[in-house]
């Protein structure tokens, strides 16, 4: 009996307290998600997360230990993988070598039953679509990174499926295919309006291609959002951590009135305006980030106020730099700048500078 779940109209995937163990090994805690319908979702975390685990229950390699996976409202538990048409895309692209690329993007048609000419009418179709049809009769050995990528594409997308499933697909590739490949990679689900689900360590991919982002830790989802909510709102100190561009704060609140809450830190007390209906009281440990790029730098015998702190290293990030500060208790802060305002302070890595920033760009962490 096929069982179904009250899903609204632009939901194509819910994932109902899902649960799933390797043995006495908990690789995916309790989870509730939904995917909406035509959306770029990205499942984002470091190695062992179980963001590789999810994607593979969904494609069907995997059976949830607990908890039930609907797709277009039909709970799949159970339900084979070629009859749930979630074509996936793997690292390793997993093409056949022993076939040109016209006949690896036709295989899975072929596999289907479709006819001869119809499955090169249509495998052709697509090749024209990722822009390699000049390659149709080659072997697979015969292209570089980037084109393998895209018969690997095409040969998911031929079928014309409602949701494809990407696992970490560029890793191998090298750093300037990568942003050439999450260009075609954006551009080919608009245009085409399918669900991707796509699973990466790498926040640049997930951030630049994704409508919503999934951020996992040690089988748990820590949050979910759109790349602009979990960048400057993140939701604990986790994700604050693991997308590295924001200083953490801790310190104890001392103090409510209103909306200005004071928070007593190792560096002296700091107003910040919390979001939200945060229920703290008085004496409670809380954390604030300060994102990088909203860090003062100024000479430290000229300062009146801030944190001192020596710099230790500089990280050249194209327009601007990355600079790295310790203060004496061993804090590391970060501070973006542009190369013109460092030059400005005549910048010296070794020597000791004033870092302050407003209230406003304080963010009361909801969760330690």
């Amino acid at each position: 009996m096929i069982m179904t779940s009250t899903i609204t109209s632009d939901t194509i995937v819910k994932f109902d307290s899902v649960i799933k163990k390797f043995g006495a090994f908990v690789a995916v805690e309790e989870t509730s998600f939904d995917i909406r319908r035509g959306e770029f979702l990205a499942i984002m975390g470091s190695s062992g997360c179980g963001k590789t685990t999810t994607l593979r229950m969904l494609a069907g390699l995997e059976d949830p230990t607990e908890g039930n996976i609907y797709l277009d409202g039909e709970r799949v538990n159970g339900k084979a993988t070629w009859d749930r048409d979630t074509p996936m895309v793997w690292q390793s692209l997993a093409l056949f070598p022993f076939l040109t690329v016209q006949e690896n993007v036709e295989f899975s048609l072929k596999m289907r039953g479709v006819g001869k000419k119809e499955r090169a009418e249509r495998a052709r179709i697509w090749l024209e679509k990722m822009q390699i049809l000049e390659f149709a009769d080659r072997n697979i050995s015969q292209l570089s990174g980037g084109q393998r990528q895209r018969v690997a594409l095409a040969r998911a997308l031929v079928t014309e499926p409602k949701i494809l499933l990407l696992d970490e697909p560029l890793s191998a590739l090298d750093a300037h295919l990568k942003v050439r490949m999450q260009a075609v990679l954006s551009n080919l689900q608009k245009d085409l309006g399918i669900t991707f689900v796509y699973v990466t360590h790498s926040m640049s991919e997930a951030f630049s291609m994704a409508d919503r982002v999934i951020i996992m830790s040690r089988g748990k989802v820590e949050q979910i959002g759109t790349p602009q909510e979990i960048y400057h709102k993140p939701k604990n100190t986790f994700v604050a951590e693991f997308l590295g561009s924001a200083n953490i704060f801790n310190g104890t609140l001392s103090d409510v009135a209103g909306n200005n809450w004071t928070i007593d830190t190792d560096y002296g007390s700091y107003i910040v305006h919390p979001e939200g209906d945060l229920a703290k009281q008085t004496g409670e440990a809380l954390s604030f980030i300060v994102s990088a790029e909203n860090i003062r730098i100024s000479d430290a015998s000229s300062s009146a106020g801030g944190i001192i702190a020596r710099a230790i290293g500089e990280e050249f990030v194209g327009a601007s730099a990355t600079v790295y500060f310790e203060t004496a208790i061993g804090q590391e802060i970060k501070v973006q700048k542009s190369h013109h305002e460092l030059a400005a302070l005549n910048f010296a890595t070794g020597k000791d500078y004033a870092l302050t920033w407003d209230s406003a760009a304080c963010y009361v962490l909801p969760q330690s």
